[in-house]
């Protein structure tokens, strides 16, 4: 990988242009390449407590290095993007429901409580 983040020193499928002047798609060696480093960040990010590999960036770099330096290998800026943003989107989505569903629970027992729902 080069020194700067739009350049590489290696050509990878998603790096690689078509006739046209356009990207070619990556198969699927090259898909399952990124989902594999994906998977490895993450789960370094998740034994290190970080959350947002893009908010704590320098953190995650830090204790993930080896991780991260093999999936901005593996896939395109774009996706390193995407499925970054999309960590904290699930996981944010996530507590909502949680939450929801325990106020829900919360409700119901209050509602219990007060005879609702007792057979007559």
């Amino acid at each position: 990988m080069g020194w700067l983040p739009w350049s590489s020193s290696s050509s990878s499928a998603a790096d690689k242009k078509a006739s046209d002047g356009g990207r070619i798609a990556p198969d699927r060696s090259s898909r399952a390449k990124c989902y594999e480093g994906r998977d490895l960040f993450f789960s370094c990010l998740d034994r290190n407590d970080i959350l947002d590999g893009i908010k704590d960036d320098k953190e995650a770099r830090r204790k993930c290095a080896k991780e991260v330096a093999q999936f901005e290998e593996a896939c395109s800026q774009a996706w390193v993007k995407y499925f970054k943003e999309k960590r904290v989107m699930e996981f944010n989505r996530d507590k909502t429901i949680e939450r929801i569903q325990k106020e829900d629970a919360d409700k119901v027992q209050e509602l219990k409580s007060k005879g609702w729902g007792a057979s007559k």
